[in-house]
């Protein structure tokens, strides 16, 4: 007794122009475990699309006093003091800014 459903299956022509963020590509049998997705994105003048664009005399400035946000720590892992206390300052400035 055949089967009509083979588990082949022919793709001509795959393009793939950008994998960001949280995506994956996968081909064939798969299951991603443990999959994880961090991203950081500051953007100081935006983005620019389309043809024969000029951009003259442009100054960007971006200020992220969030430096930590790119830090990552497995949860096994124990957070440096010197992260520790840079946290505890902020909580108290934060108090202190909405008292």
């Amino acid at each position: 007794m055949s089967s009509k459903f083979s588990p082949n299956f022919f793709i001509g022509n795959i393009q793939i122009g950008i994998i960001e963020s949280a995506s994956c590509f996968n081909v064939g049998n798969n299951y991603p475990t443990n999959f994880q997705s961090r991203k950081k994105h500051n953007q100081g003048i935006g983005n620019i699309t389309g043809k024969n664009h000029q951009l003259d005399n442009i100054k960007s400035l971006l200020y992220d006093s969030k430096a930590v946000d790119s830090l990552h720590f497995d949860q096994e892992q124990e957070i440096p003091q010197w992260l520790k206390k840079i946290i505890e300052e902020n909580i108290k400035e934060m108090k202190n800014e909405s008292s």
